[in-house]
């Protein structure tokens, strides 16, 4: 099974995986409803063998969710593109492109796009994380997957870490991040792609032009473009390069074209959490129970600064007894990860407090879980040409972190990778705010701690025919969450913005904090 070096699961800007494994069966090979006649179902067509669109040929598959037997009904073409469009007569490029097919007899001209997060995951293979979300789309409109190049599969830039270890470029035990580690474990992991791969053409920028590609095989149809978190810049920039071609935009948990991957994360973080704990202040349970989480963290942070150790608990997932270095950059990364979603935000404050008292099971056999996710389908090495392409030599230090819970760490240990790591190149306005008139439908999460609503409101100012959602209570990529699915659903079918009732939407309110393990109530 392939895995993320561990740097690369810290830095991911995105969890899509957070949103919950699902998966929707489409398709003509599922048309048939259980209830028919046997004599009925004799008399029913049989499946197309071959599908065309445009140019390209697509025959039925099987898209596998990771982490469980079930699968996705899809419709699969081989696709090539170039790995270096400078010089075409080089290595191709074979990419995994699927299309979920739409139900109607005679389906609208335009397709769903869905572009993943990451940088790093691949859309068919968190497809199931926002298929829910968008099923009623369905009704009417193809919706397309291609797995952008370096990701899922299409050529995966995948590095092997044996170790077992969250900090970045060293151990559990060290204070601070040693570049020398840093830069040895990118070395290898460069070393192990570039025989089959050249690193510097594994961009957004790439993947705009693969996408355009895709796009022009399919005969030109409009695109209705949906991008998560990372996704939303690659739709960004798609939308400033080929701006014919969109008919709608719509952006989950945004990140501004000018936002430098990494500059916020730690601020970002801090403020999500300020505002998280701050409820339990106003709760009358959780006060009496937990008084101050938020010092309580900081606190723990301090101690385990102090005295990193190792800590024993049991693996969620086999029970057997697990030992780990807990240290205060592994709490920072759990905390972090705790952080995406409102339900493991809620537990926060309880799995915090017993690790303070020396249980750390709660908090650590969650982030197993989490981070295990996450690992499973994130592709470090395509993670590392983006950021070390597109923002690293815009990364300064900063003092101003240091005590924050997640600190000046991260930018560290990406300038010191990006010190080994091949760079692409970035056209000039790469960074320059997209402006469009195309219709645009913006979402965040009130408490999210890597892409805030402030961001969206960025990205709003240049986007006259856009508008912008923020859901109380909720984390990072919310299109799940209430009755967004129907917002969005009108939005693809309108194209109009302006026009949506997000009344609906005022019914959300945050997690309730647990107070125990048996939930909200003492």
């Amino acid at each position: 099974m392939k895995r993320a070096p561990r740097f690369a699961i810290i830095v991911a800007i995105v969890v899509a995986a957070f949103a919950g494994r699902h998966v929707i069966h489409r398709g003509a090979a599922d048309a048939a409803p259980a209830a028919r006649t046997t004599a009925a179902a004799n008399e029913a067509p049989a499946v197309p063998r071959t599908w065309t669109l445009g140019s390209l040929q697509l025959h039925p598959c099987e898209l596998p969710q990771p982490h469980s037997g079930l699968s996705t009904a899809a419709w699969c073409a081989p696709f090539q593109v170039p790995e270096d469009r400078a010089h075409p007569e080089g290595r191709k490029l074979d990419m995994r492109l699927a299309i979920v097919r739409s139900s109607a007899q005679v389906p609208a001209s335009d397709m769903v796009v869905f572009l993943a997060g990451g940088p790093g995951q691949a859309a068919t293979e968190t497809w199931s994380s926002v298929a829910p979300a968008m099923a009623p789309l369905l009704a009417h409109r193809h919706v397309l997957l291609l797995d952008q190049r370096g990701t899922g599969g299409s050529h995966p830039l995948s590095c092997r870490d044996g170790d077992d270890h969250d900090v970045p470029g060293g151990s559990e035990e060290s204070r601070g991040v040693d570049a020398d580690a840093v830069r040895k474990e990118t070395k290898r992991c460069l070393d192990g792609l570039s025989a089959q791969a050249d690193v510097r053409f594994y961009t957004t920028t790439d993947a705009v032009a693969d996408l355009e590609d895709v796009r022009k095989a399919l005969g030109s149809p409009q695109f209705d473009i949906f991008g998560v978190s990372y996704g939303t810049r690659v739709a960004q920039q798609y939308a400033m390069r080929h701006a014919d071609a969109v008919r709608a935009l719509v952006l989950d948990g945004i990140a501004p074209n000018a936002l430098v991957l990494g500059e916020d994360f730690a601020v970002n973080l801090d403020a999500a959490l300020k505002a998280q704990f701050a409820r339990c202040a106003n709760d009358e349970a959780c006060r009496a129970r937990f008084a101050d989480p938020y010092q309580t963290l900081y606190q723990l942070r301090d101690a385990l600064r102090a005295n990193p150790h190792k800590v024993s608990f049991r693996d969620p997932q086999t029970y057997a007894s697990t030992q780990r270095t807990l240290s205060e950059y592994v709490l920072a990364t759990v905390v972090r990860m705790f952080a995406y979603s409102p339900e493991t935000a809620a537990l926060l404050p309880l799995s915090i407090d017993a690790a303070a008292r020396g249980d750390v099971g709660p908090l650590l056999g969650q982030a197993k879980l989490l981070t295990g996710d996450l690992g499973d389908t994130m592709d470090g090495g395509m993670q590392y040409s983006v950021i070390c392409s597109e923002d690293a030599d815009l990364l300064t230090p900063r003092p101003q972190d240091k005590d924050t819970i997640l600190g000046d760490n991260m930018i560290e240990a990406f300038r010191a990778a990006c010190s080994v790591w091949p760079h692409g190149t970035r056209p000039a306005d790469f960074h320059q705010p997209l402006q469009s008139t195309v219709p645009a439908l913006l979402m965040s999460g009130e408490f999210d701690p890597v892409t805030p609503p402030r961001y969206g409101d960025e990205v709003l100012k240049g986007l006259p025919n856009g508008r912008h959602f923020v859901l109380k209570g909720q984390g990072h990529n919310v299109v799940a969450r209430g009755c967004m699915p129907r917002l969005l659903d009108q939005f693809i079918d309108k194209a109009d913005a302006k026009a949506l009732d997000g009344t609906c939407l005022e019914r959300l309110s945050p997690q309730p904090v647990f107070v125990g393990f048996n939930g909200a109530t003492p």
